[in-house]
């Protein structure tokens, strides 16, 4: 059809794609009973006054499932990373032996699991609706451009199903996501 067109669906794409790597990211910090490394994302440690993200600063394996092993690189700042992962606030409290610091993730109750999974679906939705805003913002600038550049009608209405299964797609892959993460979460 014409540049402005590409610009609007290339624009509008982008926006739906970070939508869906937030989502990624938040549900990658969701705890859910299993150890995941993704959970100490947030967690920022004073090396020498600079804020620094623990992951850059240790090495981070998963032993049995139920326990992450934090090896610093550098053993001096074990209390440090101590200190920056109680106050990131992940609900566990890290045990250190001197050369590792471990952290136990103790089973979750049923009735947390449940609240976890309203929280799932909470991020999946506010996750939709970011999708549908740009889907909105896609249709209005369509109509825009077909009174601004007198394009053709049917050429518009084409756009506007294209930018419909588009969301459609998104929002498919969101759900596919939450229902995997509501799984995991509500798995013993």
């Amino acid at each position: 059809m014409s540049e402005a067109v590409d610009e609007l669906f290339l624009n509008g794409e982008e926006k739906m794609e970070k939508a869906l790597n937030q989502l990624k990211k938040e549900l990658g910090q969701i705890r859910s009973g299993r150890a995941n490394p993704m959970i100490l994302d947030k967690v920022l440690v004073d090396y020498y006054g600079a804020p620094t993200p623990l992951r850059q600063m240790s090495q981070v394996s998963v032993q049995d499932g139920t326990t992450l092993v934090i090896t610093p690189y550098d053993k001096t700042i074990m209390k440090e990373i101590e200190k920056a992962i109680i106050k990131a606030e992940i609900g566990i409290t890290p045990n250190s032996d001197g050369v590792v610091l471990r952290l136990a993730f103790p089973p979750l109750t049923e009735e947390r699991r449940r609240e976890i999974s309203k929280d799932v679906k909470k991020i999946g939705e506010d996750s939709k609706v970011v999708i549908r805003n740009a889907r909105r913002d896609m249709v209005d600038g369509l109509k825009k451009l077909e009174k601004s550049e007198n394009l053709p009608e049917d050429g518009i209405k084409d756009k506007q199903d294209e930018v419909q299964k588009l969301t459609d797609k998104y929002t498919g892959i969101i759900d596919s996501l939450v229902t995997e993460k509501e799984k995991e979460v509500m798995t013993v």
